[in-house]
């Protein structure tokens, strides 16, 4: 804890003004009572009397209120993780209670913020819970069934197997899923910047993924024809894996019939923004806010049914800030919904 302390010396040189007169006057009537007044011994004895007085006076008194101020932080349990442990103690009163003031504010928003995060903790554990617990619950009905007796009958046997081989598939994908969020918050995302052309990259996630768009008739397209790359500095897999993320969150809730538009334009002069737009069901304005949290689902009993991890977004956030970028999102409800992030813009072209 900082000692140097920054005085204030109203109160220390009134009480010597008092102290000095008070000495002074019986001196002088001692000496006038004595027939022997000396008029430069008196002048000596109020310089330095009122110097010795005014020092001892502000060093005991600080020394007085410091250790009241410091026994006081002492007692504070909390103030080990307070800034105010490493700041410069005063005895100047206005000062002091301007300083309390602020540590006792800056607590009170550390005691919300442990609120709100132990709420956050609590539903991130009620969410993990019920996402494994699903297809956990489902492996162990089959299992039991089979062991019943079921496994006698070949068909039976054969379909409540693959049913339980997908159960187990779908634990695999959230569990792979938790690990890979787990090492993006650590911090511990790794990115392998490349030079790569982003108009390729996202004609090849359209390829792939066009037979589940074509299950429920969308449309995977640009925005116009782009003739000529464009060369982005990124880590392609993990771009990959957020435009694969938006664009098949952009197949589950889309209408049938209906479109997933991608536009990549300049934003600024070494960055662009890629924007994914669909005419979906759109999101309510309530939910936008909470969008990139674990698990978070707008409609749970619909999100369920159409499976995923509930990590996605949240995964996607996270590649998107390890690369220093920015992800938005815009939505109105029964219109549609569109995401986009900024990517740099490569100064070195590939040969």
């Amino acid at each position: 804890m900082a000692i140097r302390i920054k005085k204030s010396y109203k109160f220390a040189f009134r009480t010597t003004l008092f102290l000095v007169t008070i000495l002074t006057s019986l001196l002088f009537l001692f000496m006038w009572y004595n027939d022997q007044i000396d008029t430069l011994f008196l002048l000596i004895f109020v310089i330095i009397s009122a110097l010795a007085s005014f020092f001892i006076i502000q060093s005991r008194i600080e020394k007085f209120i410091y250790r009241r101020i410091e026994r006081i932080y002492d007692d504070v349990t909390l103030l080990e993780s307070s800034s105010l442990s490493s700041r410069t103690i005063t005895t100047d009163m206005g000062t002091l209670t301007q300083e309390i003031e602020k540590f006792a504010h800056d607590k009170k928003i550390e005691i919300d913020t442990l609120k709100i995060r132990e709420e956050y903790r609590k539903d991130f554990l009620g969410n993990v819970s019920h996402e494994l617990k699903t297809p956990l619950f489902m492996v162990q009905g089959y299992i039991e069934t089979l062991l019943d007796g079921a496994h006698d009958d070949k068909t039976v046997r054969k379909k409540y197997l693959n049913r339980a081989n997908k159960a187990v598939d779908r634990l695999i994908y959230i569990v792979k899923d938790l690990d890979l969020i787990t090492k993006l918050e650590a911090g511990e995302l790794n990115v392998n910047w490349e030079v790569f052309d982003i108009i390729e990259l996202i004609q090849n996630i359209f390829d792939l993924i066009e037979i589940k768009a074509a299950k429920k008739k969308i449309t995977l397209t640009f925005d116009k024809a782009y003739n000529l790359p464009i060369y982005v500095h990124a880590d392609p897999e993990k771009i990959r894996q957020v435009v694969t993320n938006l664009l098949v969150n952009s197949i589950k809730y889309g209408h049938e019939n209906g479109t997933t538009e991608i536009n990549v334009e300049n934003l600024i002069q070494n960055k662009i923004i890629i924007r994914i737009t669909d005419n979906g069901e759109g999101i309510p304005e309530q939910h936008i806010p909470r969008l990139f949290e674990r698990f978070y689902r707008v409609d749970k009993s619909r999100n369920r049914k159409e499976g995923g991890s509930g990590l996605g977004l949240a995964i996607v956030k996270h590649i998107i800030e390890g690369h220093e970028e920015r992800i938005y999102v815009e939505s109105e409800e029964g219109v549609g919904s569109e995401f986009s992030f900024t990517l740099e813009k490569a100064s070195d072209i590939p040969m």
